[in-house]
């Protein structure tokens, strides 16, 4: 981006991600949770056989500490948040821990290039929406790419590139201030906010629709959804 002259604004969070593959006894059902602490989200997404991948935001004043466990350490630290529904647990790969930042380039594009995915936006990892908002780009982009071409026109004209700017990055800017605005409420134990937090996903849960409203927007639903997104032809 730097190398084309384009602008981002983004900061770096306090938190550190931490990733590792953790072995449990009973199979996980191919189900994802995401449990939401002081520290940050803390997420279990299944891998085949019996096997889960953890992404575990934590302070990035203490993540060294964390990192630096034995594995029987580490996994007792995992276990007091997995939680004892998997049976015991063991590592079953490397960990390693990254630091996490929001960044949104100013510009998608520029002389016969668009920028997609990771290059143009980064966002919190609560609730795996960077790859969504990646997959969306991808299929944007090539949705505005063939209807040019089918057009006769020039697949890289700044006109048309423009049209696939003004699609995402509104949304994608959106979905980055959302991500932010989410991390920031759950991870906090201020009494207040969390009780006002408790309520509020009680109500979410307790309306159905307003649920399936919710579970569309994190599935990617909401807005211009390009037809690939859709299981659509182009």
């Amino acid at each position: 981006r730097e190398a084309m002259g384009i602008k981002t604004i983004g900061w770096a969070y306090a938190q550190t991600g931490i990733v590792a593959t953790i072995a449990h006894e009973r199979a996980h059902g191919g189900v994802a949770h995401e449990l939401f602490l002081p520290s940050g989200p803390f997420a279990i997404l299944p891998m085949t056989g019996n096997r889960s991948s953890i992404v575990w935001t934590e302070r990035s004043a203490q993540a060294p500490a964390f990192l630096n466990l034995d594995d029987a350490a580490f996994v007792r630290e995992v276990g007091q948040r997995f939680g004892d529904q998997w049976g015991s647990l063991s590592i079953a790969g490397p960990r390693w821990s990254y630091p996490l930042s929001m960044h949104l380039a100013l510009s998608y594009m520029g002389p016969r290039f668009a920028l997609a995915g990771d290059a143009a936006h980064s966002v919190h990892p609560i609730a795996g929406q960077g790859l969504n908002l990646g997959l969306r780009d991808a299929a944007a982009l090539a949705e505005v790419v063939i209807e040019a071409k089918r057009l006769g026109l020039d697949i890289g004209s700044e006109a048309g590139l423009a049209r696939y700017q003004s699609w995402r990055r509104f949304d994608n800017a959106l979905f980055t201030a959302s991500m932010d605005g989410l991390n920031r409420l759950f991870s906090n134990d201020i009494a207040p906010i969390a009780m006002a937090r408790r309520f509020g996903m009680d109500v979410v849960d307790s309306i159905t629709p307003l649920k399936r409203f919710f579970m569309r927007q994190a599935g990617g639903e909401g807005g211009e959804v390009p037809r690939l997104m859709r299981g659509e032809g182009i």
